[in-house]
């Protein structure tokens, strides 16, 4: 993987309470808020805000694993499910805890999940809405006014 990180996901308890806050309090505008998830564009990177539970069982915890999820989670977007693929041999080669192997998601793209040794979730995904620059960055769509 190059050394970059994409995307912070945050779960929260109230999507629409978080909308709220950081759009009024801190003064994000977001970027999108389709299928119960938000996104911000924070210059190339992005925040995320998604719901704990839906978080959670993305990641690949069971309702009994539920108690060793942090809330949060942080990302890779790859250029190509190739390159998913490939981060994803690396990584069992090398002994890291595959939390859930990359699948088709429902969203469109390709997904896994890896943990560190403390727990901490690492998504790998293939995103074919968010193309990737040449210096690394997310070239995240502009939504176009209605």
């Amino acid at each position: 993987m190059d050394p970059r990180l994409t995307l912070v996901t945050l779960g929260v308890d109230d999507l629409d309470r978080s909308i709220a806050f950081y759009r009024d309090v801190v003064g994000w505008a977001p970027a999108s808020t389709d299928d119960g998830v938000a996104f911000f564009d924070l210059g190339g990177m992005v925040l995320a805000l998604w719901p704990h539970r839906l978080l959670a069982a993305d990641s690949g915890l069971s309702a009994e694993g539920v108690g060793a999820y942090h809330g949060f989670t942080l990302a890779y977007n790859a250029r190509s499910r190739e390159d998913v693929d490939t981060i994803f041999a690396q990584l069992r080669e090398r002994g890291a805890d595959i939390a859930k192997r990359p699948v088709e998601t429902d969203w469109g793209g390709y997904s896994g999940y890896f943990t560190d040794p403390d727990g901490h979730h690492w998504e790998v995904a293939y995103n074919p809405f968010w193309p990737i620059r040449d210096d690394g960055r997310i070239e995240f769509p502009v939504d176009e006014p209605a």
